[in-house]
């Protein structure tokens, strides 16, 4: 006994239905054909990309059913397919005489109108049929309607219609789904929190809502609550990975890094590898000064993104606040192969090169940053603070100069200037340099201490500190 086979069935009918079609055509013996035969074939051809046939199929249908508006529907969508949008609109018109209820009437004249760059019309036409229609045709039809606003970039029309879609069907998952990204995009923030309200008040098990009303939380930064609605959405889905991500971001916002590792490792978990989720988990575990984790995921979302060259620098600074500078310059070797003139890249490895000593190939860093960056204080600091360190105070001296001049006259390089002319043992010009110093921005004196702590131990410049703040106290 044969098994039933519905596929083979199907494909048995549709051969015996274009063996018919052809008799018709040839004007040989055949079955009669109804309307719906010529829709299939209609359709049949349509799905082969074969729109000769289709629109062949389409006549001789019409002409055996003149009053069909089925067929004068489906004739309109080939002439469409075959880009005569006007041939297309006149057939629909003949159809509104017809059957002026049938809603691919309007969804086949607003592609027509689309396709003319008729967008005016497009928007009257739906318009008008969203407020004569009710229910899943109104659904549609909106649907429809929110496309065209997007075709157009009339985005807050796009969330209005989505808005009028779940107040009509408030389970309504596409619109769900889409009414998240729209909300986003448009920051309509407070208006998703009250719809979603809404909606969980008379379903209170649909994760989708709790999902979005979460999302919205997020995007007004009230991130305890996003949190709590994430929560709801997972006691109803414990597989909802979407959740467990954005629950994520949020705990990394409030640095709560323990619970963000916790839920972004759920959404390893539950969906296939991906490098901005094993980014964030390195970032989390960098935080938490665990860098040997952070490293391993760090490598894991590397290994995903080959072409990125700011992983391999993540590496590099885990190495780099562990003191392994060796390690640290091996992944910066490998990250400026990528972007030789990448200022942070340069700047990591010529502190890399200081702390190994290799002053000469740490100042050649430094200045790549300067040369890329010129009005960039780390730069200039890293430079200046490179060549003091090595007695290059000349040098010093001239790149506090120019980097005043590049930064628009940051106070840090003035006090970089004092310290030079104190080394060069320029005392006098260094004095009054402090003293200007000390008036525009007493609160860089630190930076000044630390660039070289002995410089305490000079009377002179102990006392300009200690006159500025008596003056100041008075």
């Amino acid at each position: 006994m044969r098994e039933n086979n519905p596929y083979r069935e199907d494909k048995e009918q549709m051969r015996e239905l274009l063996k018919q079609y052809e008799n018709l055509k040839n004007g040989r013996s055949h079955s009669f054909l109804e309307e719906e035969a010529f829709e299939t074939l209609i359709d049949f051809f349509l799905e082969k990309d074969d729109i000769t046939k289709a629109a062949e199929a389409a006549e001789i249908g019409c002409e055996h059913f003149p009053y069909s508006s089925l067929l004068l529907i489906k004739k309109a969508d080939v002439l469409l397919a075959n880009r005569r949008y006007r041939d297309a609109l006149e057939i629909l018109d003949q159809v509104s005489v017809l059957d002026a209820r049938d809603i691919n009437i309007f969804i086949l004249k607003t592609d027509a109108y689309l396709a003319l760059d008729m967008h005016e019309k497009a928007v009257a036409l739906l318009e008008e049929a969203v407020a004569s229609f009710e229910g899943e045709e109104k659904i549609d039809l909106l649907f429809e309607l929110a496309d065209v606003y997007d075709d157009h970039e009339d985005f807050e029309k796009v969330f209005d219609c989505l808005q009028m879609i779940l107040k009509e069907e408030p389970n309504n998952e596409e619109a769900l789904h889409k009414i998240c990204f729209w909300t986003d995009f448009t920051g309509r923030n407070e208006e998703s929190i009250k719809l979603h309200k809404e909606i969980i008040d008379e379903y209170p098990y649909n994760e989708l809502a709790w999902f979005n009303l979460a999302a919205a939380y997020q995007g007004l930064k009230l991130y305890e609550k996003s949190i709590d609605a994430y929560q709801y959405a997972l006691a109803i889905d414990d597989k909802f990975d979407y959740a467990y991500r954005n629950m994520g971001d949020a705990y990394i916002r409030l640095r709560k890094y323990k619970e963000a590792i916790e839920v972004l490792e759920k959404v390893t978990e539950l969906s296939k590898p991906e490098d901005v989720i094993f980014e964030a988990l390195g970032y989390c575990y960098e935080k938490l000064k665990k860098y040997a984790q952070a490293r391993f995921y760090y490598r894991k979302a590397s290994h995903l993104r080959q072409d990125d060259s700011r992983l391999l620098y993540k590496v590099a600074s885990t190495y780099f606040n562990e003191n392994l500078w060796e390690s640290c310059l091996k992944q910066l070797d490998t990250a400026l192969q990528m972007h030789r003139l990448q200022p942070e890249y340069n700047l990591m490895a010529g502190e890399c090169k200081m702390q190994l000593g290799q002053y000469k190939e740490a100042i050649q860093f430094f200045t790549n940053v300067v040369a890329v960056r010129p009005k960039n204080t780390k730069g200039w600091e890293a430079l200046i603070r490179g060549l003091y360190s090595i007695a290059f105070f000349e040098d010093a001296l001239e790149q506090s100069e120019a980097a005043i001049i590049a930064t628009g006259g940051k106070a840090i390089f003035a006090y970089y200037k004092v310290a030079t002319l104190l080394a060069l043992g320029k005392s006098k010009e260094a004095l009054i340099q402090l003293e200007e110093a000390m008036r525009s921005q007493p609160k860089m004196l630190k930076k000044f201490v630390e660039l070289n702590p002995s410089v305490l131990q000079n009377q002179q410049v102990v006392d300009v500190i200690a006159r500025y703040k008596r003056n100041k106290s008075i």
